[in-house]
């Protein structure tokens, strides 16, 4: 199954290329997504790599947090799930009305 890893502290200038070459040091690496601003197209300094496995995903994890990638040490570990964004721009409270609740029942 494969694990995915966040990859954060980069340097703007790092490539997709450049962190396959890396990682593969540790086993086998199956995807590779730079996240990029959708405006700029300029890397956001994080990235997200799927290994093969769970016991590669924890070799690269002890071999790159803290690796020095240029002048950058890098910050690796298990990706977190992504957390539910709400639905619309009035509504930032993770698609949960914040106004108070009114008593219940309809009025007669």
């Amino acid at each position: 199954m494969e694990v995915k890893l966040y990859v954060g502290n980069l340097s703007y200038s790092t490539t997709e290329d450049s962190l396959r070459t890396l990682f593969t040091q540790a086993g086998t690496v199956s995807s590779v997504a730079l996240i990029k601003d959708r405006d700029t197209g300029q890397s956001k300094g994080f990235a997200f790599l799927e290994m093969s496995s769970q016991a590669e995903a924890q070799k690269a994890i002890s071999m790159f947090n803290g690796f020095m990638m240029g002048d950058r040490e890098l910050k690796v570990n298990m990706a977190r799930p992504r957390e539910e964004r709400g639905g619309s721009f009035g509504n930032r409270g993770g698609g949960r009305d914040r106004r108070p609740q009114r008593g219940g029942g309809r009025r007669y």
